[in-house]
């Protein structure tokens, strides 16, 4: 999908209504007050969620959060986990180590969350970033609709001052450049076109062809409005089964050059 393809060519609609994950449930009155303005939602849920990776730049303990789990959690479930904790308006930025801690999806969801509240279309994308270290790690963020520009632009949440001065960031994160971040089909099309080394994708030690192949189906899925799903724990893939056979490839060029096709079924093969 290119990002200047205008909206009323893939359905108006379509990411404007919520998922069952973006769903804010009785907390949409509490959205209601906020400013549609993307950087400021970043910011504000900036002071809401914390990465369970990144406790220490902030200067916090595990032990001193509520929880620490790396399973995404549905924005209504996520808000009830932060107001039962801190009950003031979600303006307020709490302190670190009073946050919901999660996961880059999480941060992406909630955005999308709150954008969608507004009225303005957004959606999570699965891909990779190159400004979190080295290569490109696996990573989430909300794309939305930005009218001005007539454009879908790039918002990271999870990069505040904290995190962009610690990763030397110079760019906007409510407009994260497209060469910063690639869409999962994006870095699969790179690969095939052999302009990509596929080792440079992933997440820790976990790189490659396998993982390019996850990605294109997670970013499939987002877009399908399935933000999660049943098989999304590819840690317990065995190293054996973390592979791409040829007779899969014709299937996943496509589906990376066409992630927003309506949502294929596919058989996690990596956990039999």
């Amino acid at each position: 999908m290119k990002a200047n393809e205008p909206l009323r060519t893939i359905g108006d609609r379509r990411w404007v209504d919520h998922s069952r994950m973006s769903d804010p449930g009785s907390h949409a009155a509490r959205i209601a007050e906020l400013p549609a303005d993307v950087g400021v939602l970043n910011r504000i849920v900036q002071g809401l969620l914390i990465h369970s990776d990144w406790l220490d730049a902030y200067g916090v303990d595990a032990h001193e959060l509520r929880a620490n789990s790396r399973t995404t959690l549905p924005v209504a479930d996520r808000l009830a986990d932060v107001l039962e904790a801190d009950a003031r308006t979600l303006h307020a930025p709490r302190l670190p180590r009073q946050r919901s801690a999660g996961t880059c999806r999480d941060f992406a969801l909630m955005v999308t969350s709150f954008l969608r509240c507004k009225g303005v279309p957004a959606r999570l994308r699965c891909g990779f970033a190159s400004y979190l270290g080295e290569g490109w790690e696996d990573h989430w963020v909300c794309e939305f609709w930005h009218e001005p520009a007539q454009a879908w632009r790039l918002s990271d949440a999870q990069i505040d001052e904290t995190m962009g001065a610690k990763l030397g960031i110079g760019f906007d994160p409510a407009n994260v450049p497209r060469t910063s971040f690639l869409t999962a089909g994006e870095a699969w099309l790179e690969w095939r076109a052999g302009r990509a080394d596929p080792r440079r994708f992933g997440h820790g030690e976990a790189t490659g062809a396998w993982f390019l192949r996850l990605n294109v189906l997670r970013d499939h899925f987002a877009l399908n409005g399935a933000e999660t799903s049943a098989w999304d724990d590819w840690r317990t893939a065995p190293e054996a089964k973390r592979l791409v056979s040829n007779d899969q490839l014709d299937f996943l060029d496509r589906l990376a050059a066409k992630p927003e096709v309506e949502r294929t079924e596919v058989r996690p093969d990596w956990l039999d």
